[in-house]
């Protein structure tokens, strides 16, 4: 693909295949694969059932990628996660085993059911591509991207994910109960002996390859134009963050280039090669959300961080 009207054709291809595993939830399927052209790990949320690993399996299904799939537990330890130096008798000396985090999409099922320890096993690999086991760094795919799902925090059993690993996720997608023409769609396939998960899923076909995907992603980055007034409403809107009363911890200089790099995104999947106020309008939710944290007293009176991210952006004046 070289061209930004090949990628957008290529990943309106992969939208098609995705519109028949997951019926409505359109909003959600646009932020992932806007993600996923940024090069941006996704954090999906959602109460138990609502198709969060159903998105990623089938995403991974049209990819010709590498997959693996990793089912946090509270006993999962990380060298279960990035791999160990294992004894060969017959060899006489230690080898590396790779741990599951050696693919190039990877599945983190339900990972805030494992302790704080084994979850940051996973922040050198998701910044810089590579693993460090016993002193040796070993370099992971190229275009390794993880689909992380979690239930929402207050479930019982669940560890919230330190700040520093929530601001790793590009984006944080909220997925929320389907319309109910949308359960009556599932409800009606099912009754009809056609099950999603099994034979739709099955029968995906991959649209884009890993080394594809790499150069999507290296054509949008240099090819989406990004004009000045387009970087200053962005900095605006991430600085006002920071200088909310009603925030504890505003969004650091990370969350700026995700909403750069999530624009430019979204611009390309439009066909288009420059940014508008919209784009970034449409992003400033899900990659700002789960890096601000609302004070205590904000908690308190009842404030909703959705309500805060919406007065932030009212406040900020949008470049003609």
């Amino acid at each position: 693909m070289q061209s930004i009207t090949e990628i957008a054709s290529r990943f309106a291809q992969l939208r098609v295949q995705l519109d028949r595993v997951i019926l409505g939830q359109e909003r959600v399927k646009t932020l992932a694969t806007t993600s996923l052209l940024a090069g941006g790990h996704m954090l999906l949320e959602g109460v138990p059932g609502t198709g969060k690993t159903l998105l990623s399996l089938a995403m991974a299904r049209l990819l010709g990628c590498r997959f693996r799939r990793i089912q946090f537990t509270p006993d999962l330890m990380p060298a279960d996660l990035v791999g160990a130096n294992v004894f060969n008798q017959k060899a006489q000396e230690f080898t590396f085993r790779p741990g599951p985090i050696f693919t190039d999409i990877l599945l983190a099922d339900e990972i805030n059911r494992t302790p704080p320890r084994t979850q940051a096993a996973l922040l050198e690999s998701m910044q810089e591509n590579a693993a460090t086991v016993d002193g040796t760094r070993y370099d992971i795919s190229r275009v390794f991207t993880v689909f992380a799902t979690q239930n929402p925090v207050e479930f019982e059993g669940t560890y919230p994910l330190p700040e520093a690993q929530r601001d790793r996720f590009l984006m944080k997608i909220a997925i929320d109960f389907p319309a109910a023409e949308d359960e009556s769609r599932m409800l009606e396939s099912y009754a009809a002996g056609q099950r999603l998960h099994d034979d739709i899923v099955g029968s995906l076909q991959p649209s884009i390859t890993a080394d594809e995907l790499f150069e999507a992603r290296r054509t949008v980055a240099r090819g989406v134009r990004v004009e000045p007034h387009i970087i200053k409403y962005i900095q605006e809107l991430v600085s006002k963050t920071r200088n909310d009363e009603a925030v504890q911890i505003g969004a650091g200089p990370r969350a700026s280039l995700a909403l750069l790099e999530s624009s430019r995104a979204a611009a390309a999947l439009e066909g288009r090669d420059f940014i508008t106020p919209d784009d970034v309008k449409s992003l400033v939710a899900p990659v700002l959300a789960h890096r601000v944290t609302l004070s205590p007293e904000a908690e308190m009176e009842g404030m909703a961080l959705e309500d805060l991210l919406a007065r932030i952006f009212d406040a900020v004046e949008v470049p003609r």
